[in-house]
């Protein structure tokens, strides 16, 4: 199931990097006299109330939810690491610090701490992405811290410190590349997350906005029109349906393979 999961995140990698080559029509062009019309071999997945084709809007929007979905994560992977790293490495009062503004920061619900700031800020791309990558990067904060305080007393790293080797050098160099493991499993089961958030986002009118095409916006377009165009809200949803749970299962099988624990239960 990884293995597919796999296949499928290639293959909309490549759908988003080639979607100007791919996509029939350019994906802002209307034509009212073409609303609303059903799939058919001149448009795969329909057209929407203004008469734009649905299958070049969704090749294009599959580029606005992997950029939001990876540069998202790397922000609350960076904050995550950095904040991990610090409490687990030092631990002492240092450590309780941090963690009681982490179990603070997990006491907000997530997705309603996101919607007021982009509320706030202002719906546009960067926000979202920004927004996303610093309300949710506390679960990562935990793992590495978790690591840290494991690692930090093997031989090596007190070898290390008996060295005179400094504390930045022994905490990037020596400890942060093995406790990656957790924070690879942790970064693509954000990704998927992060795809979801903005798809809400985009679909309460806080994402993505219009003209620009995104799986969001193109299901909240097609709400209105849910019974006389079932196609405005299906291939976009099931464009999120099969993204998500691919991370998912990619992450799952990382999982799987970067745990010795669950190795050794097969």
């Amino acid at each position: 199931m990884a293995v597919g999961g796999l296949i499928i995140v290639i293959i909309i990698f490549l759908i988003a990097i080639f979607a100007a080559l791919l996509s029939p029509y350019d994906p802002g062009k209307t034509d009212v006299s073409l609303k609303l019309k059903p799939p058919s071999f001149n448009n795969y997945l329909g057209t929407d109330q203004l008469g734009r084709d649905v299958f070049s809007r969704m090749l294009h929007g599959s580029r606005i939810s992997l950029t939001v979905g990876f540069i998202a994560v790397g922000i609350s992977i960076l904050i995550g690491v950095l904040v991990g790293a610090t409490a687990g490495y030092y631990g002492s009062w240092l450590d309780s610090l941090l963690m009681r503004f982490v179990d603070t920061m997990l006491c907000f619900p997530s997705f309603f701490l996101i919607l007021t700031v982009v509320a706030l800020m202002g719906p546009s791309l960067i926000n979202i992405m920004i927004v996303i990558g610093i309300t949710s990067w506390m679960g990562t904060a935990r793992f590495v811290r978790a690591e840290f305080l494991s690692l930090r007393e093997r031989d090596f790293a007190q070898a290390a410190k008996a060295l005179g080797v400094k504390d930045l050098r022994i905490i990037f160099r020596h400890i942060l590349p093995n406790a990656l493991a957790p924070v690879f499993v942790t970064a693509t089961l954000s990704v998927a997350s992060a795809i979801l958030v903005e798809a809400g986002l985009s679909f309460l009118g806080f994402g993505v906005q219009p003209p620009a095409p995104s799986w969001g916006n193109i299901l909240t377009e097609g709400r209105t029109y849910i019974f006389d165009a079932w196609w405005l809200t299906l291939f976009p949803g099931l464009a999120i349906l099969i993204t998500v749970l691919s991370f998912n299962l990619v992450g799952e099988g990382l999982r799987d393979a970067l745990d010795p624990r669950l190795r050794g239960r097969r």
